[in-house]
């Protein structure tokens, strides 16, 4: 993250009374695409797992470089580990999805954390990016807020991000469009490349 984590490790004791629950039926669509069967899966950025806790998976593992966000992410009873985004502490495909909702605009060096993610999944693992559009107005004003409030962050439109998601090597998708959209990669099999 840039110099975002210390605001999210001081906010951690009240981020879920203030943020919106996220909704699982918007990354359940996301991970639908994986063409393998969806097991274990690590949300990336995840705090206190606002995002995986919403699913009903046999293994939910949140990385996050805050500690205070890991804290609470343990006490809702989720495996937690400290680290970075863009080396994740994780072994080669070792995890069918990842996940990364409404943090990817708080990491540094996007295009590491997307490879990152892309170096974990299995073959037919799916990466599932929840963001926000810089391009509508209500991610104009979310821009201007981040800023104002002292955030790096740093917003991408599905395009943008899609290419992204294509350079890291996976097959990328637009699930959902809007201010909330959503972009999924598939980790392709070996036998289909």
């Amino acid at each position: 993250m840039h110099g975002d984590v210390g605001a999210f490790d001081r906010f951690a004791p009240v981020y879920d009374l203030v943020m919106p629950p996220a909704r699982a039926s918007k990354l359940r669509r996301g991970l639908a695409l994986a063409t393998r069967e969806v097991d274990r899966v690590v949300d990336v950025g995840g705090g206190p797992g606002r995002a995986i806790r919403r699913l009903d998976l046999p293994e939910r593992i949140v990385v996050d470089a805050a500690p205070g966000m890991l804290r609470r992410a343990r006490s809702h009873g989720l495996a937690a580990i400290v680290g970075d985004a863009g080396r994740l502490p994780l072994a080669a495909e070792s995890v069918d999805a990842v996940l990364i909702v409404d943090a990817l605009h708080h990491m540094a060096q996007v295009d590491a954390v997307i490879s990152e993610a892309a170096r974990v999944l299995r073959p037919g693992g799916v990466l599932v990016v929840r963001e926000f559009n810089p391009a509508t107005l209500r991610g104009r004003g979310l821009v201007a807020a981040e800023h104002l409030v002292g955030f790096g962050s740093v917003f991408f439109t599905p395009g943008e991000l899609t290419r992204r998601v294509a350079t890291a090597g996976l097959h990328p998708t637009v699930v959902e469009r809007g201010f909330g959209y959503t972009v999924a990669g598939v980790r392709e099999n070996e036998r289909e490349k």
